[in-house]
């Protein structure tokens, strides 16, 4: 294995989701197509299109050799992508993730905001001055707030700003690139996967399961502490490694510059302090809206945006350099927005081919017919699949967990322990697929290689997986 992601030599990041794109697009003209029929359902405050169990229907495909280019729509039938469907696809998934786009412009923005004032620069060398001689410790502070983050509130997409500062820090101790993106990225996805609270996920999934919100949370909190602690193990070993001996590190090839390092980093000052109070209040307010009022992107991005003025005024920018700054900032955003853009027309493809409903018909139509424990790692291989296809929570839920929760019952399974195969399935396979855009996008900002990201991931997400099939095993036997 070792010796083949050696070899391994992966495309540009927008080349390699553009051939994935195509290949789906080649697969509605294989895979039978059908669908189930949606209905609207207030889950988590919000309006959701949910599927309804026992309403699968096998639609005929209509498509003759000359709908291969422009292709055609027929009432009742199904039509393969063809190329200006595939040429096309790209676009539409940026109109599709338009608010997850400019919610990464905004907060990057934001973050440029607070890069000029020196803020980010000062805190953060005040942090290494008072750990830099334990960064093991430090390491398991950062860390364990990350994934903390992920785990009680979903936080995903506000990390990717984080990327370059923690890439300062791993510098700073003597660690590499790939060691800054395990800092905050590897510790809020698997936050995210083990869910406490998760409002994207857990909350969404339990919810459509008819499940009280917020339950089975000692099962879950003993989970995450058990994925923590094989993480961050699995961090700190290579992190001594590479700090013994630098040709041991996955880039040791990388002189990893980073042109912020080398400047002199500003004195931390009243007004520093002032800025990040202010902007921790604005941010708990924001975590405590998209629970308590329903809020979403949008009004994320609102309160983000008013961050920015906050932050400005505590610095006494003038306007012409807070425009600046925030131009700066979301022009290093423009990769990570686009990749989410890029990897949502895959969704795009698969919903106008309708296959995608015919691939989790036939998942659920096997798994009727094993042993429950059998079922149950069933249901989280599945999800881990098909969370290649749909690598947004929230939306896998939708799809699935209307199919799953009932499915849980004729199994003699608790619907409980489906929701938890959902949420583990769902968020590990999130730190390799490269549909994942928020992978891809820190990945991005980090210059890390996606063929050496694999190299160092790969091995920590089957030690994930087996803790996750464990649980899932002790959930069946305790009857979560």
């Amino acid at each position: 294995m070792t010796s083949f992601l050696q070899r391994l030599r992966v495309p540009h990041v927008f080349t390699l989701l553009t051939g994935i794109v195509f290949a789906c697009s080649l697969l509605t003209w294989v895979v039978p197509s059908g669908r189930y029929e949606r209905e609207s359902r207030l889950v988590g405050g919000r309006e959701r299109s949910v599927v309804v169990p026992g309403t699968f229907t096998v639609l005929p495909k209509e498509a003759g050799l000359g709908d291969v280019i422009f292709g055609s729509e027929t009432p009742g039938a199904a039509s393969p992508v063809s190329l200006e469907g595939f040429l096309s696809a790209i676009p539409r998934g940026m109109v599709a993730a338009a608010d997850i786009i400019f919610f990464i412009f905004m907060i990057g923005g934001v973050f440029g905001i607070l890069q000029a004032t020196g803020t980010i620069t000062a805190v953060l060398h005040a942090v290494l001055a008072r750990l830099r001689h334990s960064w093991k410790l430090l390491t398991i502070v950062l860390m364990t707030c990350m994934a903390a983050g992920g785990s009680t509130l979903g936080m995903g997409e506000e990390f990717i700003p984080l990327v370059p500062i923690f890439l300062i820090v791993a510098k700073e101790i003597g660690c590499d690139r790939i060691f800054g993106v395990a800092l905050v990225y590897v510790a809020g996805a698997v936050g995210f996967a083990a869910a406490t609270t998760n409002p994207f996920t857990v909350n969404i999934a339990q919810g459509i399961a008819e499940l009280p919100l917020n339950s089975a949370i000692p099962f879950r909190f003993v989970f995450f502490a058990a994925c923590m602690a094989v993480t961050l193990a699995y961090v700190l070993r290579y992190g001594s490694r590479i700090r013994r001996d630098p040709a041991a590190s996955i880039m040791a090839d990388d002189p990893f510059d980073l042109e912020s390092a080398t400047e002199e980093p500003p004195p931390l000052r009243a007004a520093h302090l002032a800025t990040v109070a202010a902007c921790v209040a604005i941010f708990v307010f924001i975590l405590f809206a998209v629970q308590a009022m329903g809020w979403w992107l949008t009004e994320m991005a609102g309160g983000f945006f008013l961050m920015g003025i906050v932050a400005a005024a505590f610095g006494r920018l003038p306007l012409a350099e807070v425009a600046r700054a925030t131009v700066r900032g979301m022009e290093e955003m423009t990769v990570a927005a686009l990749v989410v853009g890029f990897a949502r027309g895959i969704t795009v493809v698969l919903d106008q081919g309708q296959i995608l409903d015919t691939m989790i018909f036939a998942a659920a139509s096997v798994l009727q017919h094993v042993p429950r424990y059998v079922a149950a790692l069933g249901m989280l291989a599945f999800q881990t699949v098909l969370n290649f296809f749909i690598p947004s929570g929230s939306g896998q839920a939708a799809v699935t967990m209307p199919l799953m929760a009932p499915l849980a019952d004729v199994l003699g399974l608790t619907r409980q322990t489906a929701v938890f195969a959902f949420t583990c399935g769902d968020g590990f396979s999130n730190m390799v697929i490269p549909t994942s855009g928020i992978l891809m996008a820190s990945l991005g900002l980090a210059k890390v290689p996606y063929e050496r990201w694999l190299r160092f991931m790969l091995p920590l997400l089957l030690r994930l997986l087996a803790v996750a099939a464990l649980f899932t095993v002790i959930a069946v036997a305790i009857e979560l």
